[in-house]
């Protein structure tokens, strides 16, 4: 149990550090990086990634402990890099949810739509950011467009 658990640390750990290797995946003309562990002896298969020719992320599969798999995630890009939806699958390739995602004139989120299986909506985020760039607010609101919480960001300066 510590070994899987010493394993899973790792794994968060390394993984925000290979993120931040886009230029060497796009250099390296990297499509795909698979990540096995080895427990006891026995590989067992974790993820996958697959990149686009700029180095971005398009797709992610995640494995459960016994290396089965359990749901994949696509995401679409727009000119900027940015991820305007993202669609997650369950085993049987049926989609589960999607969000679409709209970005203001400075390349911010300022909306974040969900959906059901069915393509209906169930939930809206909405962004608004202050003179300095940084979220000021996010408010949700429900199907029916009624705001159901408004989280306020307040930021304290040196």
């Amino acid at each position: 149990m510590k070994k899987l658990l010493l394993v899973l640390v790792l794994n968060i750990l390394i993984n925000p550090v290979f993120s931040q290797k886009k230029k060497e995946i796009k250099e390296l003309h990297i499509k795909s990086v698979t990540e096995t562990v080895d427990i006891a002896g026995k590989k067992i298969l974790d993820s996958k990634t697959v990149f686009d020719k700029n180095g971005e992320v398009i797709e992610e599969e995640k494995y459960d402990d016994n290396g089965k798999f359990v749901s994949k995630k696509k995401y679409k890009l727009d000119i900027n890099g940015d991820v305007t939806e993202e669609t997650e699958y369950d085993l049987t390739n049926k989609l589960i949810q999607k969000k679409t995602f709209k970005y203001n004139f400075l390349q911010k989120k300022s909306e974040e739509s969900i959906f059901d299986k069915n393509n209906v909506l169930l939930k809206k985020h909405v962004y608004v950011y202050n003179a300095k760039g940084l979220k000021a607010t996010k408010t949700t609101y429900n199907a029916a467009n009624k705001v159901i919480s408004k989280k306020t960001y307040t930021y304290a300066f040196k």
